[in-house]
């Protein structure tokens, strides 16, 4: 069985994460999903004991903590026993601010769901998705976004069937421009006081600007003001973003990783292109990503 999950840039949020119930914890945001993502494939047989085998791109793994948390949440519903074989088809740069592991908690729980004959509801099964990747602290909203696709407002925090969403109106003229540098640790940020308090302090304000405003434009610039505001620009993205100011272009950075993007027209894209490849550390890192507005689903 097989599933998707889109992956995800969220521009700007608010961490609400206070309560003890996992559903209703989660952010308050806006973000942009799109058409790189991860595929995953499970495959299963019948076991006298449980066991599992992930893979990511074809390399077995043992540090997937999001995605063994997902399948022990199966099997403990399950009750029977079973040898789990998942593989991970992963076409976003990992713990770079492309809700890598969300996609892939969503998409595996999706296909998990299937192959297990569970017949749970698809908000039940990304609630699953949603726990997994709150107590793993790589993620708050990132999986509830994923679900619904699109450019969205996340204007109530929580779970998919317990938060809010609200759509940025777009259509498929708009793509997504990136430009990666590197990663960085969700879980050592949000485990920062200083940079909590900066996050909640100009997240709250921006997003409520933006949900009485929703349109691209405000996005960008919400999304530039609270990265700005929350200090964790690096110095050679800096450099970038002095040059696309300088052409009046708006970029900003992918929460949480060391990457920029734009939310801009295709027929717009062309100036923005040319300074990020000045920029880039590798062929792979500058690329165009189409919006997805579908959200995870299983395939064929």
């Amino acid at each position: 069985m097989t599933a998707f999950s889109p992956g995800h840039i969220t521009g700007l949020f608010q961490i609400c994460d206070q309560t003890t119930d996992l559903l209703l914890k989660g952010s308050r945001g806006a973000g942009v999903s799109i058409k790189n993502g991860v595929t995953t494939k499970v495959s299963l047989k019948a076991s006298s004991k449980s066991s599992f085998e992930i893979r990511i791109n074809e390399t077995p793994t043992k540090s997937a903590k999001v995605s063994e948390h997902v399948i022990n949440s199966f099997l403990s519903r399950e009750g029977k026993d079973y040898t789990i074989f998942v593989e991970h088809e992963v076409k976003v740069p990992i713990g770079s601010g492309f809700g890598s592991s969300g996609a892939g908690a969503l998409s595996l729980a999706l296909a998990l769901n299937e192959a297990l004959n569970l017949g749970l509801s698809r908000t039940e099964t990304a609630q699953i998705a949603h726990v997994a990747e709150v107590q793993c602290k790589t993620g708050l909203g990132t999986v509830i976004a994923e679900t619904f696709g699109g450019v969205e407002i996340r204007v109530e925090p929580g779970a998919p069937g317990i938060g809010e969403i609200k759509p940025i109106p777009v259509n498929d003229d708009y793509v997504v421009v990136c430009l990666n540098f590197g990663n960085l640790s969700t879980k050592k940020i949000l485990s920062d006081e200083k940079i909590r308090h900066r996050i909640n302090e100009s997240g709250k304000k921006s997003i409520d600007k933006l949900i009485a405003h929703p349109n691209p434009t405000d996005f960008m610039g919400f999304s530039r003001s609270f990265a700005e505001e929350v200090g964790l620009i690096s110095q050679r993205m800096r450099k970038v973003l002095i040059e696309t100011d300088n052409i009046g272009i708006t970029c900003s950075m992918a929460m949480l990783g060391e990457t920029i993007f734009s939310l801009i027209k295709r027929n717009e894209t062309e100036e923005i292109l040319k300074i990020f490849r000045r920029h880039t550390p590798s062929k792979n890192s500058v690329f165009i990503a189409e919006i997805d507005f579908k959200g995870a689903r299983l395939v064929d």
